[in-house]
């Protein structure tokens, strides 16, 4: 039922008592709550502002530290190791109507000065740097140039070892460890691109892979004719930084940078040489000129290059084989041919290694044996299944 008011007079009986009282103690006392309470909610509050901005100061201050760090390092790091990277210029000699010799660039790149003594400084570049030069010349970081001599090159490995008179030259790289590198660990690449006038230039990345295989094509015959174990980065390697240093933050070589490894321009892939794989080799070149393997003495394909049909008709071969090389040519005399090799003859394994293809058996043959060694060959002629034993030669 509603609120109904007839207008009836005021109840003469009921007593009138003081009803201002209850509203001023209702407003004194609401004043008091307001008082404490606001006051401590504002301060509260404030807290946790000014909490919730300190945290990210911190961040912030963290991240600017890290960063400093970061860049701190590896400035110092560029100022230790570029005066250690140079520039190779490839010149040829050729000449004019006249009879003339004239002298142009075929190219440049890249190299590292990794040892020197009392005559001599000795620095590593790359294979396809200095292939068909006439002349070499180094272009040290303060813009001189020295002649340099040419010790050894290597195809296989795209490593050549150049020496240079060690007067103008106070320091080397330090050498590191290829072994240990981690996937995302940083890096920088020092090196030439894209000529000299770049000298010097500086690119920083990380390790995207480790031992990673990549096809070569020597003779660009369409078929591969080795497999180079790289570390591959996403820092820049240019035409120019070929033969460059690829850095860790310890300021050590760890990488012969090689722009001709990854021969279809990719945005972020680059590869380098890993140094411990790499260093036998440049010792080798250093003090022989050239690097010694063993040695068969034949001319071999994949079996992978030849239509099935073939496998059947022409090689006879039973129908659980997989693969391996066939045998086009052996040379006269050579430890193939005084272990009775013969044309069309199919290898299938050495020394119980399966061979699949002719990476297969050059990977074993340079990696696992030495020359000098009895190596039992395995073999198909005709459809027999035969062996025989090989005594390692050495490439002359």
């Amino acid at each position: 039922m509603g609120y109904y008011n007839q207008n009836y007079p005021p109840n003469p009986h009921r007593k009138k008592g003081n009803s201002w009282i209850p509203l001023v103690l209702g407003i004194v006392i609401g004043a008091l709550i307001v008082s404490i309470a606001v006051p401590r909610f504002l301060e509260m509050n404030e807290q946790v502002k000014t909490g919730s901005a300190g945290n990210n100061s911190n961040d912030v201050i963290t991240q600017q530290v890290v960063s400093l760090n970061l860049s701190t390092r590896i400035t110092e790091i560029v100022e230790v190791v570029s005066p250690t990277v140079v520039g190779i210029t490839n010149i040829v000699h050729h000449a004019d109507f006249l009879e003339q010799q004239q002298d142009s660039e075929a190219g440049t790149g890249s190299g590292v000065i990794y040892k020197k003594d009392n005559r001599y400084a000795y620095i590593v570049t790359n294979h396809h740097v200095i292939e068909g030069a006439d002349e070499i010349e180094v272009l040290l970081s303060d813009d001189t140039v020295l002649e340099a001599r040419l010790l050894g090159t290597d195809l296989f490995s795209d490593l050549a070892v150049l020496r240079v008179d060690g007067d103008k030259i106070n320091q080397t790289i330090e050498m590191g460890s290829s072994d240990n590198i981690k996937v995302g660990e940083p890096v920088i690449a020092i090196g030439n691109p894209l000529g000299h006038m770049f000298s010097g230039s500086v690119t920083q990345g990380i390790i995207s892979g480790t031992q990673r295989t990549i096809p070569q094509d020597f003779n660009m015959d369409g078929r591969a004719d080795w497999q180079a174990e790289v570390i591959q980065t996403d820092a820049a390697i240019n035409p120019g930084n070929s033969g460059g240093a690829l850095i860790n933050m310890d300021a050590q070589l760890i990488g012969i940078n090689s722009m001709k490894i990854n021969q279809e321009a990719v945005e972020g892939i680059g590869f380098s040489i890993p140094v411990d794989s790499a260093w036998p080799i440049i010792d080798e070149l250093e003090k022989t000129g050239q690097v010694k393997r063993p040695y068969i003495g034949v001319e071999i394909y994949s079996l992978e290059e030849v239509p099935r049909l073939e496998w059947d008709e022409t090689l006879n071969l039973p129908k659980d084989i997989e693969g391996g090389v066939y045998v086009w040519s052996v040379e006269p005399l050579s430890p193939a041919d005084k272990a009775g090799l013969d044309r069309l003859d199919v290898i299938t394994h050495l020394d119980d290694e399966q061979i699949m293809n002719m990476i297969d058996l050059r990977k074993i043959l340079y990696q696992e044996k030495d020359i000098g060694d009895e190596v039992e060959i395995t073999y198909y002629r005709d459809g027999e299944k035969r062996t025989t034993t090989i005594v390692l030669g050495v490439q002359r």
